[in-house]
């Protein structure tokens, strides 16, 4: 599968690693920290049997992509989703977003605008504001955010079992809806991340993105687990769905942060339903919804 050059470092390119499959309306496929396009395995089959082209890509320090020292911030990232976009040449693109890839969504559409876009959807995401200040006051502590880079400077790969314990709920799910075998695949796929991007990519995480979210025009799906420890629901999924006009918030009961491999059905027929419904609006009728 092909690569785009999205920048240089010292004598070397910066390319980054994408598939595109099937054919029919465009989906894009932004994934979350610290995996890779391959955690969507089971969206982009669903995905394209569905008669979507799905296009999927790995960010910058991750995957197969190349591991730069830079570029970790959501400027950079955004403007990486743009050249991809360009690239490609695609319009009337839906993007979905999963947790720091829905940050990656909020920015693009803040900066660049939705013309190439005409739906979006952030699943599990980050947005609209992780960081507790005087004005977010459900946000998260500084300091949680500096321990979490602490670890992972000390021991990358340790730190990554615990997150991927909390990432999927495991005392919960481990063998019922979730996999030794699963765990230990991502567990894989982070490790081979760059260390470099793994933790700079926590900074990226206090990113204010509620006045990219406020000029969003185009419909968004909102979909977020009621279990989620990495972003839990009323700190983002909730909030993020009062700022945008035209929004609509799925919850999926019981769903951890990973809910696209443990809740992998039921998120896929909601992104199918969102996806194929006819018309530019998404249905504020049903604004929120538990399923």
């Amino acid at each position: 599968m092909p690569y785009i050059t999205v920048g240089k470092e010292n004598s070397g390119n910066i390319d980054l690693y994408y598939e595109d499959h099937g054919s029919g309306t465009p989906v894009v496929l932004i994934h979350g920290w610290p995996l890779s396009g391959a955690s969507w395995e089971k969206q982009v089959r669903a995905l394209t049997d569905a008669g979507h082209r799905v296009i999927m890509y790995d960010r910058r320090g991750f995957g197969r992509s190349d591991k730069p020292m830079h570029g970790y911030d959501y400027d950079t990232l955004a403007g990486d989703l743009d050249m991809l976009l360009t690239k490609l040449n695609l319009k009337e693109v839906m993007l979905a977003g999963f947790s720091m890839g829905g940050g990656e969504v909020a920015r693009y559409l803040g900066k660049f605008g939705s013309k190439r876009v005409k739906k979006a959807a952030l699943i599990s995401a980050v947005t609209p504001f992780l960081l507790k200040t005087a004005d977010n006051p459900s946000g998260v502590e500084k300091t949680v955010f500096d321990v979490i880079q602490k670890a992972i400077r000390e021991d990358r790969p340790a730190f990554l079992t615990q997150f991927f314990a909390g990432f999927y709920n495991t005392d919960l799910y481990l063998r019922k809806r979730v996999s030794e075998e699963v765990v230990r695949l991502s567990w894989m796929i982070a490790a081979g991340a760059s260390p470099r991007g793994t933790h700079n990519c926590v900074s990226a995480w206090q990113t204010d993105f509620r006045k990219d979210l406020a000029k969003v025009s185009i419909p968004v799906l909102i979909v977020h687990g009621d279990s989620d420890r990495i972003c839990p629901l009323e700190a983002t999924g909730k909030p993020t769905a009062e700022i945008i006009r035209d929004s609509q918030l799925t919850v999926i009961r019981g769903g951890p942060h990973g809910l696209n491999w443990t809740h992998a059905e039921e998120l896929n027929d909601i992104l199918e339903e969102f996806f194929s419904k006819p018309g530019t609006r998404a249905d504020r009728m049903a604004a929120t919804r538990t399923v």
